[in-house]
């Protein structure tokens, strides 16, 4: 199916509401920071960044006049301090601001900046972008009802994440899929079921190939497979359900083709019903912080009213559930959809004392 049918060429960015600002503080999400993200923008001139083969990466290497570079490392420095230590500049002198890209591809136009350890060589990625209230509720949703953990911050109109590491998911399918053995291939096959019913039930959206990560684990007699979303500027924002399962999207057709003939259909039922109970039991657990982010949500205005009707009705018209044809905005379908797997999902086990 070509993309253009599922996806809009071009998302707007939504602004952050107050009542979001207040949750994201309330659960310490924004902070002080020294730099914002039009701060960056100021830069002189840029330069391409090509990979290992020579190809454009669609990033380009940043420069800033004499004047400010001092004043923007040092700033950067700040944002890594509080991001992953306490804050405090005492570990400036060991770090170092490798270089600044720009990316112009996508909605957010992030910045990717390289900390280095001068005393080890070690260094990692930080992103800072443009703040998008859709992106900040798939950062918080992720983090609330996935099994991996996002650290991010915001302040005004400036989004900082944290990288994710692992092979990104375009790279794996051409270049490592190939090589893994079966046990491998059953292993990616589960996961990218998983995958795909995380996805749908919390209604993130757009999970190309290059959005998504392969992340591997090294257990003690095999390789464990996990694919982790590192996008979120598409949650609840189209209107077609399509766009929400990994596996109509034509990046992920090679995957797709492989699932279908590793697993059979009993297999893959299996495993939507255990990513659906864990998703019912994440929720319920972080049922009070769940909340607050949804009440939010439900008073936003994060998607046309085309798309809210036509993705209400595709999930009415595939589960039968009269409060999804009753959502009046995006945050009352996610709710919907939360709701019923949280009704539907959540079994009481008897062997657990309480």
């Amino acid at each position: 199916m070509e993309r253009n049918k599922l996806i809009s060429k071009k998302k707007p960015a939504y602004p952050v509401t107050d009542a979001l600002l207040k949750y994201l503080t309330r659960h310490g999400r924004t902070i002080k920071i020294p730099i914002y993200y039009d701060d960056l923008l100021r830069f002189q001139g840029s330069v391409s960044v090509f990979d290992k083969n020579g190809k454009d990466t669609l990033w380009v290497s940043v420069y800033y006049s004499e004047f400010e570079t001092e004043e923007i490392n040092q700033s950067l420095k700040k944002v890594y301090s509080i991001l992953h230590s306490d804050g405090s500049d005492t570990i400036f002198p060991y770090l170092n601001i490798d270089s600044i890209d720009f990316c112009t591809f996508g909605n957010s136009k992030p910045f990717r900046i390289k900390v280095r350890n001068i005393l080890n060589d070690n260094y990692l990625y930080l992103y800072i972008k443009k703040a998008d209230a859709s992106r900040i509720y798939g950062l918080e949703l992720e983090d609330l009802l996935s099994p991996n953990h996002i650290n991010f911050l915001v302040r005004k109109n400036t989004l900082i994440e944290e990288h994710i590491s692992g092979i990104p998911g375009d790279d794996f399918i051409e270049n490592h899929l190939d090589n893994c053995s079966h046990r491998d291939k059953m292993e990616i096959a589960k996961e990218f079921v998983k995958f795909n019913e995380r996805c749908f039930v919390r209604l993130l959206g757009d999970m190309r190939s290059y959005n998504y990560v392969m992340v591997l684990t090294h257990d003690f007699d095999r390789i464990q497979y996990r694919i982790r979303a590192i996008d979120f500027d598409q949650q609840s924002y189209e209107g077609n359900s399509k766009v929400y399962k990994p596996q109509f999207l034509k990046e992920n057709s090679k995957l797709v083709t492989m699932t279908m003939e590793l697993l059979q259909q009993a297999s893959i039922d299996q495993y939507i019903n255990e990513e659906r109970s864990l998703l019912a039991k994440r929720a319920t657990s972080m049922k009070k912080r769940l909340k607050g982010l949804m009440v939010c949500m439900k008073k936003d205005s994060i998607a046309p009213p085309e798309k809210v009707k036509q993705l209400k009705m595709d999930l009415f018209d595939l589960t039968g559930d009269i409060k999804f044809k009753k959502a009046q905005n995006m945050g009352e379908v996610l709710q919907s959809a939360l709701d019923f797997v949280v009704r539907n999902y959540k079994s009481e086990n008897p062997y657990i004392l309480k």
